[in-house]
């Protein structure tokens, strides 16, 4: 009985917050037509802090509310994390682009070459979980085919259905394998923003050393390696260098 009690609760609290968060949210929808941009970042900040509740729509608006006051580094921080939540959003791509080019490093992409690049887009082609229903859908053909092949009564079906069945097996294997590595592909991408107006990346994860370059705010790092206070970080040009890990922000916490 207490555990049902407890159970009703729980379902209770949350139908309060996710309701509470709606008001919330619509009170700062309407404040951003207003144009009190930051009365209007103000709730979506709380939405995001005290009910921790996210998505796409929360923090493309509040991108659009840092960008209307100038603020670049906050806004694609939070168009970055609406990408991240809903990738195919064009308004989310065309408002980022448009943060982005206010940005002043400018920073080349090193295209990528070899396998490594062409395993990388194979398994981007799809998510971490459509590979795996995927994979789904393929074993549920297999089982379909065993069953075929079970109640054929000629030869040639027989054979059809025992191919199809090894077709369908090695299918299965790559897809669970795409799934995966996209899935260690994910772990491993740790997209970050800088957030001071200006930093300098070191050669070595110490005040005292040498600088190898300086950053501007609302430029992309990746982070790879973090030691105490500093983090280490690659752009897309392939430079590399420590940075202190309170001047940028990690999209993926």
């Amino acid at each position: 009985m207490k555990k049902l009690i407890y159970i009703v609760v729980l379902i209770t609290n949350f139908i309060f917050a996710q309701e509470n968060a709606k008001k919330q949210f619509d009170s700062a929808n309407e404040l951003y037509r207003k144009e009190q941009y930051t009365q209007a970042i103000d709730k979506y900040e709380s939405i995001l802090s005290k009910d921790k509740l996210e998505s796409a729509e929360l923090y493309f608006n509040l991108g659009n509310c840092y960008y209307k006051l100038g603020k670049i580094a906050p806004s694609i921080y939070n168009f970055e994390k609406a990408a991240l939540l809903n990738p195919d959003d064009q308004a989310i791509k065309t408002n980022l682009s448009f943060a982005q080019k206010r940005t002043i490093d400018d920073i080349k992409v090193m295209p990528k070459v070899g396998f490594s690049n062409f395993l990388n887009k194979t398994t981007a082609v799809f998510s971490y979980d459509i590979w795996a229903w995927i994979a789904v859908g393929l074993s549920t053909m297999v089982l379909l085919f065993f069953i075929g092949y079970y109640f054929s009564s000629t030869t040639i079906l027989k054979r059809i259905f025992f191919l199809g069945m090894f077709v369908l097996i090695g299918f299965i294997v790559i897809s669970i394998s795409c799934a995966f590595l996209q899935k260690q592909l994910e772990r491993n991408v740790r997209p970050a923003i800088v957030f001071e107006e200006l930093v300098n990346v070191k050669t070595e994860p110490k005040t005292s050393s040498e600088n190898a370059f300086m950053l501007h705010e609302g430029t992309k790092v990746f982070v790879k390696e973090t030691l105490d206070n500093w983090k280490r970080i690659e752009l897309t040009d392939k430079s590399e260098g420590w940075i202190k890990k309170e001047a940028i922000k990690e999209l993926k916490e």
